[in-house]
This record gives C-alpha cells, sequence and structure tokens, in this order.
C-alpha cells in the first residue's frame, strides 16, 4: 500500500493538539519528532499517515479543515503532503524518538528506546517513565506537563492519597508513583481510550498495584486526598472549583492546577478562591502557569 504523509513542525506546546487533530484521520498512529534533543524542545515535528485509499481525498480535505481551525490558535505552517512507496514507516519515525528529561529527576523513555544513565550524570535518583508516545497524548512536551511534573516532584511524599484528574496517559500519575512510595492514587478520566492507555502505561511500569484507574469525573469521586493533580483546562478547573474540586482536599492538602494560560489565571484564582481554596504558589513557562492551591484555614 502507498501513503501520504502529513507533516509540519510546529511549537512544542502546539504539538499534542496537532497530533490529536491529525490522529482523527490516521487511525495507524501519530508521530512526534523531537529531532536530536534531550530535553523539552521549543519545535518538534508532527506526521501522520493516510492510506492512500479511496477516502483519501476526503481525509486530506478534513486533515487541512481541522489544523486551519487550529491555526486561529496556535499560528502554525501550512502541512506538506507527501506521496511515500510501501514501507514500515512506523519503526522510521520510532528511530527518532529520543528520550527526554524533564525536572530534576525525571526521564521519560519510549518503551524500545534502552537508556542507562551517563556515569558523570548528577542526577543518580533518576527515575525512568517507560511511555509510547504513539498511544496517546500526553507525553511531557506540553509545558503545562513539564511544570506539573516540576512541582510534582517538590510536594509528593510516600503515603499520600492522590487524585490525578483527567489523567490521559497516566503520566503524572506513573510519575507520582515512582518518586515516592507507597502511594495510594485514583486517576480519572471522562476518555474510555485515555483509561485503556494508562492502564497499560501502569502495567509497562510496574505501577499498577498503585494506581486505580476510573473512567468518570469529579463528581464520581469520594473522599478526601493529600496532592490533587488537574493538568486540564482552566475553564474546566473553574467550573471543577465551583463542583466542590475544594472539598475533595484534607486540610493540609494540595492542589496542582494547569492547563491554564497566563492571561486566565486570574479568573481561575478568584474561582479557588470563592470555593475555599487559597494559592500558595504560581509558575509560568512561556505562555502556560501551573497553580498550587490548598484549603483555606479556619481561624
Amino acid at each position: 500500500m502507498e501513503w501520504l504523509e502529513v507533516k509540519l513542525t510546529v511549537e512544542a506546546e502546539a504539538a499534542e493538539a496537532v497530533a490529536e487533530v491529525l490522529s482523527r484521520y490516521a487511525p495507524q498512529g501519530v508521530a512526534i519528532d523531537l529531532g536530536d534533543n534531550t530535553s523539552a524542545a521549543e519545535q518538534v515535528t508532527v506526521r501522520a499517515y493516510l492510506a492512500r485509499d479511496e477516502t483519501l481525498a476526503e481525509r486530506q480535505r478534513q486533515v487541512e479543515e481541522g489544523l486551519w481551525h487550529l491555526s486561529q490558535i496556535w499560528p502554525m505552517p501550512e502541512p506538506t503532503f507527501t506521496s511515500i512507496a510501501d514501507q514500515d514507516w512506523t519503526a522510521s519515525w520510532r528511530e527518532t524518538l529520543p528520550v527526554l528529561h524533564l525536572g530534576r529527576r525525571i526521564v521519560i523513555k519510549p518503551s524500545w528506546r534502552e537508556y542507562t544513565p551517563k556515569p558523570d550524570v548528577t542526577r543518580t535518583d533518576e527515575i525512568v517513565l517507560e511511555l509510547d508516545p504513539g498511544q496517546a497524548f500526553g507525553t511531557g512536551l506540553h509545558p503545562t506537563t513539564q511544570l506539573c511534573l516540576e512541582t510534582l516532584e517538590t510536594l509528593v511524599q510516600p503515603g499520600m492519597r492522590i487524585l490525578d484528574l483527567g489523567t490521559g496517559t497516566g503520566i503524572l500519575a506513573l510519575a507520582a508513583a515512582k518518586l515516592a512510595s507507597p502511594l495510594e492514587i485514583l486517576a480519572v478520566d471522562n476518555d474510555p481510550n485515555a483509561i485503556a492507555v494508562a492502564r497499560r502505561n501502569a502495567r509497562m511500569n510496574g505501577v499498577s498495584a498503585s494506581i486505580r484507574l476510573l473512567h468518570g469525573s469529579l463528581s464520581d469521586v469520594s473522599g478526601t486526598y493529600d496532592l490533587i493533580l488537574a493538568n486540564i483546562l482552566a475553564p474546566v478547573i473553574v467550573e471543577m472549583a465551583q463542583l466542590g474540586l475544594g472539598a475533595r482536599l484534607r486540610p493540609e492538602g494540595k492542589l496542582i492546577a494547569s492547563g491554564i494560560l497566563v492571561e486566565q489565571q486570574a479568573d481561575v484564582v478568584l474561582a479557588l478562591q470563592q470555593n475555599a481554596m487559597e494559592l500558595l504558589s504560581a509558575r509560568h513557562i512561556s505562555d502556560w502557569v501551573v497553580l498550587v492551591a490548598g484549603r483555606v484555614r479556619s481561624v
């Protein structure tokens, strides 16, 4: 079979959104190519492959339309379309994906790669997460994921009860499970495909015993937690605050919230303050913010 390769190079923070659009019309998978970078790249190349069959013209039109709508949010170049002969393109793009270092200790390793820390590396306490970036999105490329992982490193402690809302690939839950043990983690997502991917990744990383997966949303969660992770979108975090997110925090518990643009920070902070939470800290990378909040203490 022949294929039509769709390719464009975009800012790293837009890569997963581009990949999500392409995946709707390229069910064989989408490749995110970091080139030679071993830490978060500023620009990455996203590729997808469309089979040359009777639906190709319509799927190419849909790809162009979907990327055009996305370009209204993130400026990006026009995609290139290249015909390629039948080949093992999956193996080809997998060879371009490097091991990715995030935060102080976290290493994200494509599942097919070998990785051994170099002798001169000072981070002797690295934790390695195995992920297959072709399975789903939540690979560590987006600034909000990086911010959440870096913040998680400083806050997670053994014995915590953790809630991960909108778990996606499970990357934050996996990192927590490997950073501190034992933990009790509930990872929630309203997408059954994400739950399936997170379950596979938990098994691959040997942390299934620490992570319980739930197909649902905040309304399906009970109990209280020492740490809540919510790397979603600002409007969703505002809505969750109004629906009782703070009630899921233990008295000394903390919320790590991201998926928030700098211009949305004030609205999210206000929603937290109006619903029994207070801002403890804020950090940003580029246009994206991570907030750490806690419950308002009784006087």
